[in-house]
């Protein structure tokens, strides 16, 4: 149950992340030189900065989310085979000769 939460906020912070990142531009601009009117709400620089700290943050997220996701893995119950032990088991051995009756039907 835990685990799936975790897997399901782990796709989320991965979205969010490839979204933060392509609205980036590596030489600066990006989403911040989109806004450069006179009447902006945030600075340029205010925008490079919460994009940067928003990447930052988004990929601790997925460390931590990570490493909390590795460690509620379902693990299957010690007692219990798997279905692929139980066929290995069970399996015919294809060298084997068939028997057949030796006496002739009449």
């Amino acid at each position: 149950m835990i685990y799936n939460l975790i897997s399901v906020l782990v796709v989320i912070v991965c979205v969010l992340l490839v979204l933060i990142v392509l609205v980036q531009n590596s030489k600066g601009g990006g989403l911040a030189s989109n806004f450069q009117s006179s009447n902006q709400f945030m600075g340029v620089r205010k925008t490079t900065d919460f994009l940067e700290k928003s990447t930052w943050t988004l990929a601790v997220l997925l460390m931590v989310f990570s490493v909390i996701g590795s460690l509620t893995i379902p693990r299957a119950v010690e007692s219990e085979r798997s279905v692929i032990e139980d066929q290995i088991d069970n399996v015919v051995d294809p060298n084997a000769i068939p028997t057949f009756p030796t006496t002739v039907p009449e």
